[in-house]
């Protein structure tokens, strides 16, 4: 559980316009003016009003907090609660004049806890860290976001500026954070990676949250001349130096490639130790979430919101109850087994909700759902691809030609296939692409 630090009250709502990426798109992003990413004290002006992100670090949340995020969908919003490619939570067709009340209701709920320092609060973690005889990293979530949110040079960090605390076993370590700590196994240490550096430094596990803030504030000084947003956006020469800095103030350096690929929780039963649930799209209605709320309020009062938006509730009660549960998560429309035809099927929100998309891509991804593939799909609106995967995937874009179909490794994409707006046919080739 992350508790509240107490710092200046939050200001007034203002609305911008924003991005409404979380996770960003292909390629780099020099910084342009001040930093627009949405969060709960700026929003994003959409087609179906605004929309607030609520950084929930780690993705945890308790039941408590959850309760206080429907209340302000309801409230102020249309009700929906949207999970995002970082474990976050997005509140859509808010109004403009929602602002003082909902920044009031978060930060009662202890999820506001500096206005300072709310877009910067981007933290990803192993969800199932703890659960499964892996490493807990409860102390280090705590301890880095409560750095952060004491630490005035990182309010200056942009929104999408990422942090991830990986358990080990390599599933946020494959997310591209700028800055990633991985824990090495009992030892008391931890491994320190900057951006996509193939080389990490070994640093004292309980040195680990500050080691990763000092780097975070290292690239802010590097950052100064360069415009960056990201340590990707670094001019190579820049990044080496950066690098070659924060590897003097911390331990060796060990070679250690990152994973290509994330490996999400599978949805279904972790042993007797946890729920998994993914969601559709990552859409989830008022009753979905209240229905989830209460269950983790049965079994232990915590919910953790993964970057694959999906949802694990820790320490369920033995496991004909926890099947029970289950079968009650899955009659709700969420995804419970690996093999439902949902399983790895993303999307943007397209149209209506964006005006840059060129279509409504929930629809066409809900049409095209068939036999669960090899490889995740994620339909994106327009070039911008806001929210997509990271590793290997199968990426759809619409263009004005029609829907550009490509296979997606790391950096590397394969020439694409464009098939026009005809839906059998794009279901058929968006599942030979994926099989």
């Amino acid at each position: 559980m992350l508790a509240a630090m107490p710092d200046s009250a939050p200001s007034p709502l203002s609305v911008g316009g924003a991005s409404p990426r979380d996770g960003g798109a292909a390629g780099t992003t020099p910084r342009v003016g001040g930093d627009a990413c949405p969060g709960t004290l700026r929003l994003h002006r959409a087609d179906d009003g605004a929309l607030a992100r609520v950084r929930i670090p780690g993705g945890v949340l308790s039941a408590d907090q959850a309760e206080a995020l429907l209340t302000a969908a309801a409230r102020f919003g249309d009700g929906e609660l949207h999970l995002t490619s970082r474990g976050n939570v997005q509140l859509r067709g808010l109004g403009t004049e929602c602002g003082g009340e909902l920044a009031g209701l978060l930060t009662a709920a202890g999820l506001l806890p500096s206005a300072a320092h709310e877009r910067a609060r981007n933290i990803v973690a192993s969800p199932l860290a703890g659960l499964d005889g892996s490493l807990s990293l409860g102390p280090w979530l705590t301890e880095l976001d409560r750095l952060m949110c004491g630490s005035p040079a990182a309010a200056a960090l942009s929104g999408r500026f990422l942090f991830a605390l990986d358990d080990g076993r390599g599933d946020v370590d494959a997310l591209g954070a700028d800055v990633t700590l991985i824990a090495e196994g009992p030892a008391g240490a931890a491994l320190l990676r900057i951006g996509a550096a193939d080389e990490v430094f070994r640093v004292p596990a309980a040195e680990a949250p500050r080691a990763a803030l000092r780097a975070a504030e290292e690239f802010l000084r590097a950052a100064r001349d360069s415009g960056a947003w990201r340590v990707k956006d670094l001019p190579d020469d820049v990044r080496a130096r950066l690098i070659g800095t924060i590897g003097a103030a911390s331990g060796p350096s060990v070679p250690r490639p990152r994973p290509r690929t994330a490996t999400p929780p599978a949805p279904g039963l972790v042993g007797t130790a946890a729920i998994t649930a993914d969601v559709p799209l990552g859409r989830l209605t008022p009753t979905q979430w209240q229905l989830l709320t209460d269950t983790a309020r049965r079994y232990g009062g915590e919910l953790r919101l993964t970057p694959w938006r999906g949802i694990v509730i820790p320490r369920p009660v033995p496991r004909p109850e926890a099947a029970d549960a289950l079968r009650t998560l899955s009659e709700a429309g969420l995804i419970t087994a690996p093999d439902s035809p949902w399983t790895g099927v993303g999307a943007c929100i397209g149209h209506p909700g964006c005006a840059k998309s060129l279509s409504d891509v929930r629809a066409e991804a809900g049409a095209a759902v068939g036999v669960p593939g090899r490889l995740p799909v994620y339909w994106s609106g327009c070039e911008r691809r806001c929210g997509h995967p990271h590793g290997e995937w199968i990426d759809v874009v619409v263009t004005p030609d029609g829907h550009r179909i490509s296979h997606v490794r790391g950096e590397r994409r394969d020439p694409p296939t464009t098939v026009g707006n005809d839906s059998a046919r794009l279901a058929a080739a968006v599942a030979e692409a994926r099989a």
